[in-house]
């Protein structure tokens, strides 16, 4: 009997192409030999352990091609053209983070940190009271919906109503609601947004 042969061992019965009885001896001998074959087996497979570091230079490739890229892709997308599991997607962004390319933000997501690039790291309410000067907007006027300052401020639509709460409760806001429009109803001083 060889080792290319398919066999199983199931309750101490060999079974196969040919039937044979085995002695004690015989059986201890052949899972011994059926384990080294599934060792050399196992050995031939692809090494997971490294995978991250390529799914890494992967994407630090995609980053440094695309000069237009804020966002690294979501951690779905990474597990799904890569076919690796959560966590090493996770371990390959750590390594991005650890590079300095790259940062956690809120939601979930994470930001492309380039080499002399200034990264706003204020609060999101405090950047959002900020579009009223920015935008030139007076008292009274309608304020963006969330679902346009979620894609501006690259962060998820929940976060954004969290931060338009906070405005609303500061007395900046007033409106809000569901199917209403929020409106300016103070300009924010200097030093709130600076």
């Amino acid at each position: 009997m060889t080792l290319d042969e398919p066999l199983s061992l199931s309750r101490g019965r060999l079974r196969g192409d040919r039937l044979q009885a085995v002695g004690l001896h015989g059986v201890r001998g052949l899972r011994s030999a059926m384990g080294k074959q599934r060792g050399r087996v196992m050995s031939q497979r692809a090494n997971p352990r490294g995978t991250f570091l390529k799914v890494a230079d992967s994407v630090k490739r995609q980053i440094e091609s695309d000069l237009n890229m804020t966002e690294l892709p979501p951690l779905a997308e990474v597990m799904r053209d890569h076919k690796v599991s959560r966590g090493v997607a996770l371990r390959a962004f750590g390594v991005l983070r650890q590079e300095g390319m790259a940062e956690p933000v809120p939601g979930g997501r994470w930001r492309v940190v380039r080499a002399g690039a200034e990264v706003d790291r204020r609060p999101l309410d405090q950047r959002v009271a900020e579009v009223i000067v920015t935008d030139g907007l007076a008292a009274g006027e309608a304020f963006p919906s969330a679902s346009v300052l979620a894609e501006r401020f690259g962060v998820s639509r929940p976060t954004v109503t969290r931060a338009l709460e906070k405005l609303e409760a500061a007395g900046v806001l007033a409106g809000g609601g569901q199917g209403r429009v929020r409106t300016v109803r103070a300009v924010p001083a200097r030093e709130e947004h600076s």
